[in-house]
């Protein structure tokens, strides 16, 4: 028998690793391969070298995707990849810093660090994998559960606003704001490919399935039920406005780039104060 040919993008995981810990019907492998093309494609035009880039990760399903990557990587305590990554970003400016993780860990433990990287445009790149649910710890409500559904924490359906990670990175102030989703990959990848090469700080929300938990909570288990489920709620928008970011289960959720700016990061200020305490 013939050798089995290699993914191309093996020469960014850790195939030893493998197979991953994510369930049958996860979206985090699509995001995580949207994500490498994105970057292979960055290292073949020279944008980036495979050793500038980092990846940092907390605690949860999302998280682990700094575990899985073949790049410098490490994972911190529950809700602290933001403050850790930060650290990174300072002492070694010329890094691509990326964090991933998910809602919980991000927007919900870790949504005071979230607050305070976007207000100074740290130049980091958060990449936010919502599956709008708890869904490794026992499928509690998180800060991203859509009002009326159930999880264990509200049996009786949620009544609470969820947080629009959107509105939120706009008005603190981010460079780059955008939502893609597991269900249009190609698209998922292009903004992964554009955030790449913005500086400041850069979101991206990416909306995800996650059949064993969410899914079974609202009577879809079925992988592949939940997909298309999910997929129909989509709409693709161009240039949409931040008006149109509104986070609603039953309307659907619009994505695209929402803001997309020029701004001084983080480290831009610092090489400036640098070089005038140098004078």
């Amino acid at each position: 028998m013939g050798r089995a040919l290699a993914n191309p993008l093996d020469i960014y995981l850790r195939v030893e690793k493998l197979p991953t810990l994510w369930c049958p019907g996860c979206g985090i492998g699509i995001a995580t391969q949207a994500l490498l093309k994105a970057i292979d494609r960055r290292i073949r035009e020279g944008f980036l070298r495979k050793d500038q880039i980092v990846f940092v990760g907390g605690i949860g399903c999302s998280s682990r995707v700094a575990m899985y990557v073949k790049f410098d990587s490490i994972r911190t305590a529950h809700g602290r990849a933001i403050p850790l990554a930060t650290a990174i970003k300072i002492v070694k400016p010329d890094r691509r810093v990326i964090v991933v993780g998910g809602d919980g860990d991000i927007a919900g433990i870790g949504g005071n660090h979230l607050l305070h990287a976007i207000r100074r445009n740290m130049d980091l790149m958060v990449i936010v994998i919502n599956n709008m649910i708890y869904a490794m710890t026992g499928g509690q409500h998180s800060p991203t559960t859509p009002p009326g559904i159930y999880t264990t924490t509200t049996p009786e359906g949620s009544f609470e606003r969820p947080l629009n990670l959107i509105k939120l990175a706009w008005s603190l102030g981010a460079n780059y704001v955008a939502r893609g989703s597991v269900t249009h990959p190609q698209l998922l990848e292009q903004i992964f490919y554009k955030g790449l090469e913005r500086r400041g700080f850069i979101l991206i929300e990416v909306i995800s399935t996650c059949p064993e938990v969410f899914g079974r909570h609202i009577g879809l288990r079925d992988a592949v039920e939940l997909y298309r489920r999910l997929r129909d709620k989509m709409i693709v928008k161009k240039n949409p406005s931040i008006d149109e970011s509104e986070y609603d289960w039953e309307k659907g959720f619009v994505l695209g780039v929402f803001v997309d700016r020029e701004e001084k990061g983080y480290i831009d200020h610092l090489r400036l104060l640098r070089r005038d305490c140098m004078r």
